[in-house]
């Protein structure tokens, strides 16, 4: 069995790290909410929620309604995702890895005992302490920067 990876959020941002997580093997499935904001929608794997499906550079989301629906669409090879806003799935897949991709600014949930490595993109969140890794999204020359454990 591929590592199963839950990301939270499926905007833009999101599906850049959905995509390469995607094409390197990993089960992907995504957690959004029922209506997604996105800004960029139609690079979004967010939008399949109001399309029910959307392909963005080969990699195709797939709106599932359901967990039995997220295995048949893993196995079609392409990324389910489901509205699921509290992350109530997380505890019933027992992902390897779950991604914080929502990108609000603030921790609206994700914790470290989610799965044995848990990863928070952007700020809000605090490395070693709300999540295991941080990685840093504002651009500059820290944009992508892996951060391990709290600034002193």
């Amino acid at each position: 069995m591929k590592d199963i990876i839950i990301v939270r959020g499926g905007g833009d941002i999101a599906t850049g790290t959905i995509s390469r997580l995607f094409k390197a093997g990993f089960l992907v499935l995504v957690l959004e909410t029922e209506n997604p904001t996105a800004i960029r929608r139609q690079v979004s794997l967010c939008e399949a929620i109001y399309q029910k499906e959307i392909t963005v550079e080969d990699v195709t989301g797939v709106y599932v309604k359901d967990l039995q629906e997220v295995y048949k669409v893993w196995n079609e090879e392409k990324v389910p995702i489901l509205i699921d806003t509290k992350g109530n799935s997380i505890s019933q897949i027992k992902p390897d890895i779950v991604v914080d991709a929502i990108l609000a600014k603030k921790n609206l949930g994700t914790t470290r005992d989610m799965a044995p490595l848990t990863i928070a993109l952007g700020p809000g969140f605090c490395a070693g302490e709300d999540v295991d890794i941080v990685i840093e999204t504002k651009r500059g020359h820290n944009l992508g920067r892996i951060l391990l454990k709290a600034k002193q």
